[in-house]
């Protein structure tokens, strides 16, 4: 019979989650979902779990935000446990080789080089220490090593800080806003001119330079989208609120009308601000 004591034990802490997540693999025993996934099919879950821990940060959740990191804590044990069925490597090594990764990153801290450092310059080093490490892989290009997963938003903002290491960047914001000045217009002549793949390139090109501009400023263009995804959302509520006061829905008025009650909406927000 099996012992499910560390299983039940509220306080098994990392050992019992890896556990439960042994037991839900289990050919025999486990769970016929569980059993059937693959890195494939949970890679989608992890990004997911990644985006809802960020979402409790944005909305200052914190008791959510536990939960969230829990789920995305298992995301790492579900691909560990898959990856020692395959004889790839263990848990324990995941977190050995994390640990290794940041003892080695941190020789002000670890290490006998000197603490009394500002951070832009350990940012620096940093970025040195991990040229380093793409060196002894093999990864020699400059832009070698840029997950292709990652967000597009957030992958080109990678891209270009790597080429900005090369000298490959434009000196100041004005130049990066001349270049959003030419890109619009030419996704404005693909509009009226060109195919429609050819638009969706061009209009790749304009979303390039704005994820520049906000390097420039130093806007993370993800955190900044989801507050403007925010906004909106609390906005057109509030535009929803104003037409049920009317007894009506979005769907029985009109964009001129809809546009008045935006304004209103943003009009209450500042003075609820100035109080």
């Amino acid at each position: 019979m099996t012992d499910d004591t560390l299983i039940h034990n509220p306080t098994g802490g990392m050992p019992r989650l890896l556990e439960i997540m042994r037991r839900l693999r289990d050919p025999e025993g486990g769970c016929p979902w569980d059993i059937e996934q693959t890195f494939a099919t949970i890679a989608p879950y992890t990004i997911e779990e990644a985006y809802e821990v960020a979402d409790a940060i944005e909305r200052e959740e914190w008791d959510e935000l536990c939960g969230e990191l829990g789920d995305l804590l298992f995301q790492s044990v579900f691909h560990a446990q898959m990856a020692e069925e395959k004889g790839l490597f263990t848990f324990d090594q995941v977190a050995d080789t994390m640990s290794d990764k940041m003892v080695a990153r941190h020789p002000h801290v670890f290490g006998d080089a000197i603490r009394d450092k500002s951070a832009e310059q350990q940012v620096k080093d940093w970025e040195t220490i991990k040229a380093t490490e793409r060196a002894g892989k093999a990864q020699e290009g400059t832009l070698d090593g840029v997950a292709v997963g990652l967000p597009a938003l957030l992958r080109a903002v990678k891209l270009q800080k790597r080429a900005a290491r090369v000298g490959f960047d434009w000196p100041d914001t004005s130049h990066v806003l001349d270049k959003i000045i030419e890109e619009s217009g030419e996704l404005v002549e693909a509009r009226d001119q060109l195919t429609q793949d050819e638009v969706e390139e061009e209009f790749g090109d304009l979303l390039f330079v704005m994820a520049n501009l906000a390097r420039h400023l130093d806007v993370e263009p993800e955190a900044a989208l989801r507050r403007t995804n925010a906004k909106f959302i609390r906005r057109f509520e509030g535009v929803e609120a104003k037409l049920a006061q009317r007894g009506k829905t979005p769907s029985q008025s009109d964009l001129e009308e809809m546009d008045a009650l935006w304004d209103e909406v943003k009009a209450d927000e500042k003075v609820k601000l100035s109080k």
